[in-house]
């Protein structure tokens, strides 16, 4: 008699193994984009030289090119034990030195002039115009007569595209003696820096003590994100900054630490609102925090008060100067669409506006944000725990804010600068990968060939 052998039930595909089918997927969908972008539409339908970034191919190296691999490899060899053995109040300034250190070399492989001084000086930028605010209060009245592509004296792209806080921080740099490029730049990478620290707050505070394991292991990921490439040198560096400070503020308010965190918030939230229309969608990152503190927010509704109050000192302070906001962005509309969005096919960017964000995150948050769904949709398993639930509905914020901004139409290529206030809150769900030096090696390699490969520039 023929004894037959129980069927060994198939294995399930390994979590690791789904790790790197999204990072595939997200590879191919970069790939896809460029194919597309190169031989389906032409220049003169993107306008951009590098589908889908806004670049062109110049293989090169720099006096950065040392520095950013030497930074590279000793972040991922030590930085994942360095950030778990660190006091807490020493590794936040370890993480704002680290990120720009990776930000200065990335940006000085480009050299000096180009990669730093002369970024914010182009036509387009906002350096052009210093002349033009002598008299700060008749300037803000005089701002929206100026959007319009076909108004006298119309503003570059960049000026007429955000609200006039954008262009004021650089004028009163300019009035305190810290005037041109140089230090503009070195401001925007200063601030750049610095919002990795606020998401490593942000993180801590809302996932509680016992989350902090958490934000230690994003830490690495948040210093060695390709966004860098884009955070030096660009105003979005410090647009990021302010974003996401407001929100780590916000986020201290609600889990009970001083309501003078609430005021900073706000006036941190107006400004944002300020220095850039599209980051009233920073609101839906905000309301992530208010649910996941709202045993906070119900013991202390008072917060409400000084958060609502410092947010309405920028907005109060530039209307009584002359300025509507609610104006300036309707012909902003009618600006945008005037210029190459009115050419750019929403049917491409629509996606590939998707592959830049991949190359602003890297491969390691593709899969990262993989996990992240998982935790999600396991919230009530026994087995995930509350720290991890709230990572996960503060990085699905995160995205669906991005995704919103994408559907919008309001964004049509140059997202990899665009969107780097949103792509902070992506990077920290790398804190649920195994394995980290492996993947922080894939997410050092990628700005590093980036950088070295294309030209970048806005």
């Amino acid at each position: 008699m023929t004894l037959l052998r129980p069927v060994r039930p198939l294995r399930p595909v390994r979590p690791l193994r789904r790790d790197l089918y999204a990072a595939v997927a997200a590879a191919l969908l970069v790939a896809a984009a460029v194919l597309v972008g190169r031989y389906v539409y032409t220049y003169d339908d993107l306008i951009v030289g590098w589908p889908p970034l806004l670049g062109r191919w110049d293989p090169h190296a720099g006096p950065g090119t040392p520095a950013a691999v030497l930074v590279a490899a000793a972040t991922v060899a030590y930085g994942p034990a360095v950030a778990a053995r660190l006091p807490w109040r020493a590794l936040l300034p370890a993480a704002w030195g680290a990120s720009m250190a990776w930000i200065w070399s990335l940006a000085l492989i480009d050299g000096w002039r180009t990669g730093v001084a002369g970024r914010l000086t182009t036509r387009n930028e906002y350096l052009t115009v210093i002349d033009r605010w002598h008299d700060i209060p008749a300037t803000l009245r005089d701002f929206t007569a100026h959007i319009l592509i076909h108004s006298p004296d119309n503003w570059p792209a960049h000026v007429a595209g955000h609200p006039p806080a954008a262009t004021l921080t650089f004028v009163l740099l300019d009035r305190i003696g810290l005037g041109g490029g140089g230090w503009a730049g070195a401001w925007c990478i200063t601030a750049g820096a610095a919002g990795c620290v606020a998401v490593l707050v942000t993180v801590r505070a809302l996932a509680g003590e016992h989350g902090e394991h958490l934000a230690r292991r994003a830490a690495p990921f948040l210093v060695l994100a390709p966004a860098a490439v884009w955070l030096g040198t660009s105003a979005d560096a410090y647009f990021a900054a302010v974003a996401a400070w407001a929100v780590a503020l916000l986020a201290l308010t609600v889990t009970g630490r001083s309501l003078w965190w609430a005021l900073g918030s706000g006036l941190l939230f107006g400004l944002t609102c300020f220095l850039s229309y599209g980051l009233t969608l920073v609101a839906v990152i905000a309301a992530a925090v208010l649910l996941l503190g709202r045993r906070g927010v119900r013991q202390r509704p008072v917060l409400f008060v000084p958060l609502l109050a410092g947010a309405a000192v920028v907005p109060v302070a530039f209307t009584a100067a002359g300025f509507d906001w609610w104006e300036a962005y309707h012909l902003l509309v009618t600006r945008y669409y005037e210029g190459a969005a009115g050419v750019r096919p929403y049917g491409y960017w629509v996606w590939a506006n998707l592959a830049c964000t991949v190359l602003i995150t890297g491969l390691a948050t593709a899969a990262g944000l993989r996990r992240t769904g998982s935790v999600l949709a396991r919230r009530r398993d026994d087995t995930v725990s509350d720290e991890t639930v709230r990572l996960a509905i503060l990085v699905a914020a995160g995205l669906l804010a991005l995704l919103v901004a994408d559907l919008s139409g309001m964004s049509k290529a140059e997202t990899e600068r665009i969107w780097l206030p949103f792509a902070l809150w992506l990077l920290p769900s790398c804190a649920f990968l195994p394995h980290p030096r492996a993947w922080l090696a894939t997410q050092a390699t990628l700005p590093l060939l980036l950088n070295h490969l294309v030209a970048t520039g806005w």
